[in-house]
């Protein structure tokens, strides 16, 4: 049986190029450079925490161009879903895409913890209201109602349109770089070199600490996969979407160093110790004065709300063009008539947003990890598709063309599989039972809704409407 699953027209192409890297970037720097800078500097010395971001950031850089390649040759919604089902099939297809989706779910559920945690900082004594102990922590009543606010405004503005999403985008960002600037360009003045030593911590070896560091890269680095999945609403030429999606890779591992930088000028090792947030701290430092560290604090608000809000669209996009391709049930492939967005993929993640808080701050992990996973699992399909679209079809129109390509796939594959296996057992990031539990739950379901859908509309159809959208329709 074949139905229509496609409601409500089209999506439109609104988005300008800095709508485009705002929503990449934004995504990027989120709030852990504020919790976190801290922690790689004492792991790896200031200037090994630079090397793992930097080494890391390349790698990163591999993995993005062949993203920028596939999304210039196919500016499609769903990205990775396009990708892989044009080169590897329908099954592969849904894997891909389903996996990164619970990468995207994971990061907007994390953010509706992070905010009320952050909230904490600014007013230590507002959580109130007992309601149960989630892993040793109390969950409040008050806690929680601040993530659920945060997680019902990101949806409305969701919801009502793109282009409110990046205006909100757009401004928020300016803001958390008119404060990283103020903070670093202080810091170069006001900081003294002497404070960056040790330069490389050498307790487990120089390397080893650069590596502790380096494991922590490609979780702080997700985002710019979100262009991809928008691609449909990006209004540029298509090589220049392959081109901002570098951009905003390479915006992202200056900011990360940069703020390494700042922080490691700023705050000697004592004071990195005995510091619970170390940027605000420096940032503190700088100006002499408390208002500055609190500045700081609102710009990693800002990031909270910029990952949020960049990680709504990609994971409703991913959703939607799922839904959209007969591979889930039809109601999540809804577009709203007016504000063309996938309505009842943005309240699918609205739901899971709004129900993160009440797992309380332990969340915060169990979210990154096991959706960390999903992501690098989407990042070795899509250095696949890249692959084998280069042997299949060499004649591809590819506006994006990277150079040497079949050696950028492979080490892509390597890499990919590298991220991979940081989450297997025995490696310090391995995930936990509870976590393995959380990422074979989601796909589980996923393989569920997939096998209803496939009998429910055939995988003629998915064919025929994935070749629709191949050929350059909606």
């Amino acid at each position: 049986m074949t139905t229509d699953v496609s409601q409500g027209g089209k999506l439109t192409r609104v988005l300008a190029r800095k709508d485009v890297l705002a929503l990449a970037f934004g995504a990027m720097i989120g709030w852990g450079w504020i919790v976190m800078t801290g922690e790689w500097i004492q792991s790896a010395g200031s200037a090994g925490a630079i090397t793992a971001f930097v080494v890391g950031g390349i790698a990163i850089l591999l993995v993005g161009l062949t993203y920028a390649e596939l999304a210039s040759a196919m500016p499609q919604v769903g990205g990775e879903h396009v990708y892989s089902y044009r080169a590897l099939g329908h099954f592969a297809s849904f894997l891909c895409t389903w996996a990164i989706a619970l990468g995207y779910v994971s990061v907007v559920a994390f953010e509706a913890v992070a905010l009320p945690t952050v909230v904490e900082h600014l007013f230590p004594d507002y959580s109130v209201g007992y309601l149960w102990t989630m892993a040793g922590w109390e969950v409040n009543a008050s806690w929680v109602a601040v993530g659920v606010v945060g997680s019902l405004i990101m949806t409305w503005i969701n919801y009502v349109g793109i282009r409110t999403v990046a205006l909100v985008q757009k401004l928020v960002t300016l803001l958390i770089m008119v404060v990283g600037v103020m903070f670093i360009t202080g810091a170069l003045f006001e900081g003294e070199q002497a404070t960056m030593e040790p330069l490389f911590n050498t307790s487990e070896g120089v390397m080893g600490g650069i590596m502790t560091v380096i494991i922590m890269v490609p979780f702080m680095f997700v985002g710019f996969d979100v262009i991809p999945q928008a691609a449909e609403e990006i209004n540029l030429p298509f090589r220049e979407i392959g081109r901002v999606l570098m951009a905003s890779v390479l915006l992202a591992v200056f900011w990360y160093a940069l703020i390494i930088l700042g922080t490691s000028l700023m705050l000697d090792p004592a004071a990195l110790g005995e510091s619970s947030l170390a940027v605000p701290d420096a940032m503190q430092a700088v100006f002499q004065a408390p208002w500055a560290g609190n500045l700081m604090v609102l710009a990693g608000v800002a990031g909270i709300v910029t990952s949020w809000n960049a990680f709504y669209v990609g994971g409703s996009r991913a959703i939607y063009a799922l839904a959209h391709a007969g591979m889930l049930p039809a109601f999540l492939g809804k577009l709203h008539p007016k504000h063309k967005t996938p309505t009842n993929a943005i309240f699918l993640m609205g739901a899971l947003s709004c129900l993160a808080p009440f797992l309380g701050r332990p969340a915060l992990v169990w979210l990154v990890v096991a959706g960390g996973l999903g992501i690098v699992i989407a990042y070795l399909f899509v250095a696949l598709s890249f692959l084998v679209l280069r042997h299949r079809e060499p004649e591809l129109e590819r506006p994006f063309r990277v150079s040497n390509g079949k050696l950028v796939g492979w080490v892509s594959i390597l890499l990919s599989l590298g991220m991979i296996g940081l989450y297997m057992p025995g490696s310090p990031s391995a995930l936990a039972p509870l976590e393995w539990g959380m990422f074979a739950g989601w796909m589980l379901l996923g393989l569920a809704m997939y096998a209803w859908s496939r009998n429910r509309y055939g995988v003629e159809f998915s064919d025929r409407m994935m070749n629709r959208e191949l050929a350059g329709k909606n």
